[in-house]
């Protein structure tokens, strides 16, 4: 289950997710509607599959949220959704209106919790502190990624971050001191102006604060985009291809040596601490989205909801979906889907999977681009499975560009 709060300080220069600055307005009344389709939504989700093995709160930046309305949010999606072995001591949360555990009395995020869920929440470091830490903690969040990006000040300030290194640094410590025990960092590479030795230097220091995943992605100028209008204007000095390779070649070589081990394209971490939620999209499980422009996929079918704070609110006070499906996939763009998202992992495309999935072989329908892919070393199969090597990792998107049908 993926929930979306779509509100933001300021907007990144390079970011072109659905979220929005200067929207404060619409956050009591956003959280208010997020509930109620969580609870209807929600509901008719778990009726059918089941409680979520995973839920991840992300944005937008989800700890932007004032402290009364992210305990409302959050006391609804755990009284909702997460297990707990003695009902008799949970209070059950209003479902629309707040108030706060103290205020209701009764015991919220008590240790009579057991929380097999995977509950992922995405942090700012400029908009958490000590308070919003511990009452993530008390409402069942058991793992954080924070968003660092660099711990480079000037870099900072030139890719629109709100927070500052220190602040990084001490919101990851604090997390550590409320007794979070899975936290993950992302990181961005070849940042304008950035060099070789900064790199090194934010991966130094990520591996100093040691969190058990971390994310890290090479800059993607996306149109629309404030470092995109920056790039066709002649105005973005980015490191050059060679700087980059050996960035990448840097993190890909540093990482593991440091027990991080890479399970997808992008993302490294201690045994035991890859992101559950991101490897069911990877393997093709169901999932629901709630908010403003969340997508769902369920029963092989995707819907969206409205990207549009005000028109979201508008259709739940109506009590109407605010999503559309989108047009049917055909058999071709399920197949490729399914070969695109698998082979991101470090263990490829599941042939059994696919074939009971499609009722076909992998081999009759992708014979001829694993055998060339394979003579160009970017493949490997065994009896089990296709996965990229460590030179098709590298070179991901031309692979996947092999596996159209």
């Amino acid at each position: 289950m993926y929930i979306h709060v779509p509100f933001c300080k300021q907007k990144c220069f390079y970011c072109d997710f659905p979220s929005y600055a200067g929207k404060e307005r619409y956050e009591e009344a956003y959280v208010k509607a997020l509930i109620q389709e969580i609870r209807t939504e929600g509901a008719k989700y778990v009726s059918t599959w089941g409680n979520p093995a995973t839920i991840y709160i992300g944005g937008g930046t989800p700890s932007v949220l004032p402290c009364e309305l992210l305990e409302r949010l959050l006391e609804n999606i755990e009284v909702l959704f997460l297990p707990h072995v003695d009902e008799q001591h949970v209070r059950k949360a209003p479902l629309i209106e707040g108030g706060g555990p103290l205020a209701a009395g009764g015991v919220v995020g008590s240790t009579s919790r057991t929380n097999s869920i995977e509950f992922t929440v995405e942090c700012n470091p400029g908009t958490i502190d000590e308070q919003k830490l511990r009452l993530l903690k008390r409402h069942g969040i058991n793992r954080i990624s924070f968003g660092v990006q660099t711990f480079h000040d000037a870099l900072l300030k030139r890719i629109g971050r709100i927070h500052t290194a220190e602040q990084a640094r001490t919101a990851i410590r604090d997390a550590r001191a409320a007794g979070f025990q899975n936290l993950s960092l992302d990181l961005i590479y070849g940042l304008p102006g950035e060099t070789l030795a900064m790199l090194q230097s934010d991966i130094d220091e990520a591996l100093a604060l040691a969190p058990d995943h971390i994310s890290i992605y090479g800059l993607q100028l996306e149109e629309g985009t404030v470092f995109w209008c920056q790039h066709e204007m002649g105005k973005l000095d980015l490191p050059d291809d060679a700087t980059t390779e050996a960035m990448y070649d840097l993190m890909t070589e540093t990482l593991p040596a440091h027990g991080y081990d890479r399970y997808e394209i992008s993302n490294f971490a201690k045994p035991g601490f890859e992101s559950r939620h991101n490897l069911g999209y990877w393997q093709d499980k169901p999932y629901l989205g709630l908010g403003a422009a969340a997508h769902s996929y369920l029963d092989g079918v995707r819907y969206e909801n409205t990207k549009d704070i005000a028109a979201y609110i508008d259709a739940i006070e109506r009590d109407s979906l605010p999503r559309t499906q989108e047009e049917p996939a055909t058999r071709a763009i399920q197949m490729e889907e399914f070969a695109f998202l698998a082979l991101r992992t470090a263990k490829g495309i599941d042939k059994a999977a696919f074939a009971q999935k499609f009722g076909v072989p992998l081999a009759s329908i992708y014979e001829d681009a694993i055998m060339s892919m394979q003579q160009k070393g970017l493949l490997e199969e065994t009896e089990e499975s296709v996965h990229l090597t460590s030179l098709g990792m590298k070179y991901g998107n031309y692979v996947f560009e092999a596996f159209l049908l």
